[in-house]
């Protein structure tokens, strides 16, 4: 019998995923916020519920580290495009000087205070979480909390 109901709700869980990523593959804030990475096979990561999913076992070892991660993949970022969108007021420019706006873009594969550890033409999560970890404070709330308390 418990055989039974644990595959029923196997079932059932990859239903609600199956249903979960096609309204997600649908949705226009995934193109807009959502940060694709590809796994160790160049394949895209897709959610999964199994062993605390795809993202956790490259950066779940560091609170802190999985804190920017997270935030930096689903753009939920305290740069210059977070700035913009939900403080208009506030100063949203790259503090390099050379990028209007400061977008987890321009920081990933542009902005001259990052090393560079990411690489545009694989956007592996390996690559991502060395960035990540070699750029302390890239994705941090350290810079922009004094930023918009000093102004």
């Amino acid at each position: 019998m418990q055989v039974v109901m644990g595959f029923q709700q196997e079932n059932k869980c990859n239903d609600i995923l199956s249903r979960w990523k096609m309204k997600f593959q649908m949705s226009d804030a995934k193109s807009q916020h959502f940060l694709e990475l590809l796994d160790d096979d160049n394949k895209p990561i897709e959610p999964s519920y199994a062993k605390g999913g795809p993202w956790l076992k490259y950066f779940g070892h560091s609170n802190s580290l999985c804190a920017r991660a997270s935030r930096a993949i689903v753009n939920d970022v305290p740069i210059g495009e977070y700035w913009l969108r939900f403080f208009p007021q506030e100063e949203f420019k790259c503090p390099c000087g050379h990028y209007l706006i400061e977008t987890r873009r321009h920081i990933l594969h542009e902005c001259r205070r990052y090393n560079k550890y990411w690489n545009p033409g694989r956007d592996t999560i390996a690559h991502f979480t060395l960035f990540i970890e070699f750029n302390s404070n890239a994705f941090s709330f350290g810079e922009s909390i004094t930023q918009s308390i000093s102004v």
